[in-house]
């Protein structure tokens, strides 16, 4: 078996923000409102991969937030998300797993209440404070690396991580990551190989653990930037099977055309 572990946001969906073109999908609806798209030949494409690999979404997304899309494909057989903190089985979540998620990063709940305390004092902070299913930590700041410095000098950053991805700000435990997911799920599946695709730094993790590596031109140079990232995900520039997009294009479709290829 061949897992796909894919992420969404920005990878193979795109919010209605983002220029795609008119040619595209909905694939999420919000409130009423269609707020995420895949272009038509995504969408396509992505019904072809299906049939050959077994793809995992492979998410930071609540279950709330992933339930909400479609993308044409029918339930996953299976689906990682709260940054793989949390397995669906047939839509379903698997209890097992996410008990064993938790047992993984309980020595971090002191720290990550820690995080709590600092960001109910933060003047920054625009948003309400979630702890997803005591998983990972999720806010908004209007100067959100004003944060991110504030938490990284206030915390033990042995045992947790500080993202940003816009003005959003999380925090979550070392062993939380997409990469430890995507290896537990490969153990536990038996699988032979895996592809991985991503755009952001919750993904240099499973990119860096797959045996195929999508991911954008830009994300591999800010990890060569970034002091922690390159001291901790070093080995993701030495990939032999890092396939980097240079921007032209729909990231997307580069990726799925690229996996049709390799199957047939």
């Amino acid at each position: 078996m061949i897992l796909f572990n894919s992420d969404l946001d920005n990878t193979l969906i795109y919010s209605y923000k983002r220029e795609i073109g008119d040619d595209k999908c909905c694939v999420e609806i919000y409130q009423e409102r269609e707020i995420s798209f895949m272009t038509k030949t995504s969408y396509q494409l992505l019904q072809k991969v299906n049939k050959g690999v077994c793809f995992v979404p492979t998410t930071t997304r609540t279950v709330e937030q992933y339930e909400r899309i479609d993308l044409g494909i029918g339930t996953p057989k299976y689906a990682l998300v709260c940054n793989g903190g949390k397995l669906l089985v047939d839509g379903v979540n698997d209890e097992s797993w996410y008990q064993e998620s938790r047992e993984r990063i309980q020595e971090c709940d002191e720290v990550m209440q820690q995080a709590i305390r600092i960001l109910e004092c933060d003047p920054h902070r625009t948003f309400e404070i979630r702890y997803i299913d005591q998983l990972f930590i999720f806010t908004k700041s209007d100067a959100p690396d004003d944060s991110i410095a504030y938490l990284k000098s206030n915390l033990d950053m042995s045992k947790v991580d500080v993202f940003k991805t816009g003005i959003k700000v999380y925090v979550t435990p070392k062993m939380l990551t997409k990469g430890n997911a995507v290896l537990r799920l490969k153990e536990k599946l038996k699988s032979e190989k895996v592809i991985a695709a991503g755009d952001s730094e919750f993904d240099l993790s499973m990119l860096q653990v797959a045996d195929i590596a999508f991911a954008p031109v830009e994300l591999i140079k800010h990890m060569k930037q970034d002091v922690h990232f390159k001291s901790n995900y070093s080995k993701l520039d030495q990939h032999p099977n890092l396939i980097a997009h240079d921007g032209e294009g729909i990231f997307s479709e580069r990726i799925l055309q690229s996996i049709v290829d390799r199957c047939n």
